[in-house]
């Protein structure tokens, strides 16, 4: 919750008793005292304090009119331009600058033409300090130039923390843009295992009824839909805040991923990355790579109707490679889906880009290439 402003009544009401018991104070060790415009004039600029929120412009200008009224017509010297002064301060804030100033002018001008009045003269308590009373309009100058700067550094703060807020807000929507992929593409791909798989239990359930190769699809097939659960499990725990970071599968878990996949009856070969690897390789970029290959391979048991493929990793010092290749169908014209949608998404908010062509001449087997640039060490 915001901090709760004070009353608006309040400051007008402090503002009066300063002025009034101040002025009756100063009157008395001037030896006059204070007649009845004077008071009403005394009264009139903090009552104008009320109108500092609504209209802080016309506010501050009325108050110059009455406090320098109040001076010209030469009433004994005292606080009476508090109000002025507190005027002139929340015209500043409250973004009527220009009349602040014009303001200052305008009672400058007020005074030099006073002075050009034959038989005028200051008031009492007014005359000893005469050359401070034509230097007045210079003090609040002043008092502008100065609640200008506090302005201008609370208007930069208050920028920062916006910027800050913003900032904040990106990174989670990007967060979850991740996350919303890391669900595609983990359900994607464990589908469509679970799918090959089921139809493979089937088969060997109907026409060749081996047991040990049906209970080893079975198992595969739970392997793979526990695999799975998991990882949604700890993707929608950070949707919901329960996870201190998002995760982010590792180039390490590539290994079971394959194996999942061989288990459908794809021939898979891999090339991981040597070791060791370059320092500015971190969990982002396994992520990504990871992610590629996931994707990659989903396409291949769902749509390629493949026999084999091979998949590539290089990590060197100037960025990361990946080559997938597959012997199936090919594109056959078709689009792209959500899937390498959001892959080309991911490589691209790391600066990478994302190939995807024909193995051969005929049209046949696909080979999708990414590439990413060297990123800060983490």
């Amino acid at each position: 919750m915001g901090r709760r402003r004070a009353p608006l009544a309040v400051l007008p009401v402090v503002v009066a008793v300063i002025e009034l018991v101040g002025s009756t104070v100063a009157a008395r060790h001037q030896g006059v005292g204070l007649p009845a415009g004077s008071i009403v004039l005394l009264l009139a600029g903090p009552a104008l304090l009320f109108l500092r929120r609504r209209a802080p412009g016309p506010a501050v200008a009325a108050i110059t009119l009455v406090d320098g009224a109040y001076l010209l017509a030469g009433y004994p010297w005292g606080p009476a331009l508090l109000s002025l002064a507190l005027g002139l301060v929340f015209s500043v804030l409250g973004r009527a600058r220009w009349w602040g100033w014009a303001s200052v002018a305008v009672l400058a001008a007020g005074f030099a033409v006073a002075g050009l009045v034959p038989g005028w003269a200051p008031g009492p308590g007014q005359a000893a300090g005469q050359g401070r009373w034509l230097a007045m309009p210079a003090w609040f100058a002043v008092i502008l130039l100065v609640t200008e700067l506090v302005r201008s550094r609370r208007d930069r703060a208050s920028e920062q923390r916006r910027i800050a807020r913003e900032q904040i807000a990106h990174r989670r929507d990007e967060e979850r843009l991740v996350l919303a992929r890391d669900i595609h593409d983990v359900v994607a791909h464990s589908l469509s295992m679970i799918n090959v798989q089921s139809s493979v239990a089937l088969h060997l359930g109907r026409r060749n009824p081996d047991p040990e190769a049906l209970l080893q699809a079975l198992a595969t097939i739970k392997a793979g839909s526990a695999s799975a659960l998991a990882e949604v499990r700890e993707v929608l725990a950070v949707l919901r805040q329960d996870a201190p970071r998002v995760p982010g599968q590792r180039l390490d878990a590539l290994a079971e991923l394959i194996d999942r996949v061989r288990s459908a009856g794809l021939e898979v070969g891999y090339t991981a990355p040597a070791r060791p690897w370059p320092a500015w390789v971190g969990e982002r970029t396994e992520n990504v790579l990871y992610r590629a290959v996931q994707e990659s391979l989903t396409n291949v048991v769902r749509h390629a109707q493949a026999t084999s493929v091979d998949i590539e990793v290089s990590l060197q010092e100037a960025g990361a490679r990946l080559r997938v290749a597959d012997d199936g169908r090919g594109r056959g014209g078709n689009g792209e889906g959500n899937g390498l949608r959001g892959l080309r998404e991911r490589v691209a908010a790391l600066g990478g880009t994302v190939s995807i062509e024909d193995a051969d001449a005929d049209g046949t087997g696909t080979i999708i290439t990414v590439t990413l640039p060297a990123q800060e060490a983490p």
